[in-house]
């Protein structure tokens, strides 16, 4: 087993072949794992949470969903969930301009943790990649979309296992999402902590 710690508020990009499981750890709680998958053979047909939603009808992702590609490709399956159900389809990955708008021009992003962590691999980053956020506590009421409760309750050691569905280019950011916002929590509010990815 191959274990990877990532810097908090950076990420890293790894390679999975078919079949091959990996897990994604918060070892302290409370912090967003943006995940995205590419793949191999074809680095546009990248990881689509639209697209993964709509054959489960769950906003939230589950033990035995397929995660589809944007062409509707199967690339992962989630495994093993040991956080509670805690993860996200809704939520775009921050990038500079999220923060040029909140004023903090220059912020780290998830992006571009992205975008780093696949240069050290030699790769481009398509157009506008999505993210699975696991560890992000979301609800949907009314139509609206709510952080409940207004602090993130991922446990200490969450995790989850996905298995690999055709030859992968992976890569995870630790959200360095660190913004005071009323009941708009991603991390905790001690900032940004580190998450580990383990190769099985």
């Amino acid at each position: 087993m191959e274990s990877i710690t990532i810097k908090a508020g950076h990420g890293h990009a790894f390679r999975v072949d078919k079949g091959k499981r990996f897990r994604i750890i918060t070892p302290k709680g409370q912090q967003s794992a943006d995940f995205f998958a590419f793949s191999t053979d074809d680095i546009e047909d990248c990881l689509s949470p639209h697209h993964t939603w709509m054959p489960t009808r769950s906003l939230h992702p589950r033990v035995g969903d397929i995660f589809l590609s944007r062409r509707r490709n199967p690339m992962v399956e989630f495994i093993e969930d040991g956080a509670d159900g805690l993860h996200d389809l809704l939520i775009a990955p921050c990038d500079s301009i999220r923060y040029e708008q909140f004023g903090e021009p220059g912020h780290r992003s998830c992006i571009g943790n992205l975008e780093e962590a696949m240069a050290t691999l030699g790769c481009d980053v398509p157009a506008a990649p999505l993210a699975v956020n696991f560890f992000t506590n979301t609800v949907v009421e009314d139509g609206f979309m709510f952080n409940t409760p207004k602090e993130p309750v991922a446990k200490p050691g969450g995790y989850v296992v996905l298995e690999a569905c055709m030859d992968l280019i992976c890569a995870v950011s630790s959200c360095p999402y660190d913004l005071a916002g009323p009941g708009w929590a991603i991390n905790s509010p001690d900032g940004p902590t580190e998450i580990v990815v383990e190769l099985l």
